[in-house]
């Protein structure tokens, strides 16, 4: 059994963080919220998403999975307006998602979960963190894709730094301490990151909310933030680019 009602914000919101990576995702439905785990094609960037019963106005559900096709599931959520309620359940019969947005009624096919993989959240010793406001970041990653297709994350025991540098431009962006939210650093720590991945990864956070980044010496990133008033977490990793010599 699955019967859901929630925001339509909040379902965007969930599309917008994987649908980046994968087209199609496997949701495990259980009675306390559901969650997805999903490695890109390339095996260069996962995203892993939590989301409480909480989050939703009305919840009820057992254990189970749901394939479900992301394009699909966009196409039907752009019919939605900002805080529009939406119904979602599950037809056992007929296999399909039941998606009702006001008066009308989407019964979606759903994709076979046996085929897709079961991705584990890889281990990562981290050593650097630092909490930016997710605007500091918005701001030098798009000055960042008008000179370069890849960036460098720095942080040591006084600041975060944004560097990208193409063939005739560079562009920095550098946090002090007092300019973070937080800061952990035994040494400095520097790793270089693909800007599209990156970029897509960040877009879905409001400018004045916290995103957390764990940073190794050309170790993948881990990107932390909450979603959903809080409700719901996403975790990303990204693997980084390393520089011939």
């Amino acid at each position: 059994m699955f019967v859901a009602k929630v925001k339509s914000d909040i379902i965007k919101g969930i599309i917008e963080v994987t649908s980046p990576l994968v087209n199609e995702a496997k949701f495990n439905i259980t009675a306390k919220g559901l969650s997805l785990r999903a490695v890109d094609p390339a095996h260069v960037a996962m995203v892993d998403l939590e989301l409480k019963n909480s989050a939703f106005e009305e919840y009820k559900a057992s254990d189970m999975e749901l394939g479900i096709d992301l394009d699909k599931l966009s196409g039907i959520m752009k019919l939605a307006s900002a805080g529009d309620l939406v119904t979602l359940e599950y037809d056992e019969e007929a296999n399909r998602l039941i998606v009702k947005i006001g008066n009308l009624v989407r019964r979606m096919g759903l994709i076979d979960t046996a085929g897709m993989p079961d991705s584990k959240v890889p281990h990562l010793d981290l050593p650097a963190k630092a909490v930016v406001k997710a605007g500091e970041l918005h701001k030098g990653v798009r000055a960042s894709e008008a000179v370069s297709d890849h960036l460098s994350l720095n942080i040591d025991k006084d600041s975060f730094e944004l560097f990208a540098e193409g063939d005739t431009d560079t562009v920095n962006l550098k946090l002090p301490r007092d300019m973070l939210l937080e800061l952990q650093s035994p040494g400095k720590f520097r790793s270089l990151f693909s800007i599209d991945y990156f970029s897509n990864m960040i877009k879905p956070v409001r400018s004045e909310d916290p995103i957390t980044i764990n940073l190794g010496n050309d170790n993948p990133i881990r990107v932390d933030f909450d979603i959903a008033e809080k409700n719901g977490h996403v975790t990303y990793l990204l693997a980084p680019r390393i520089e011939s010599e």
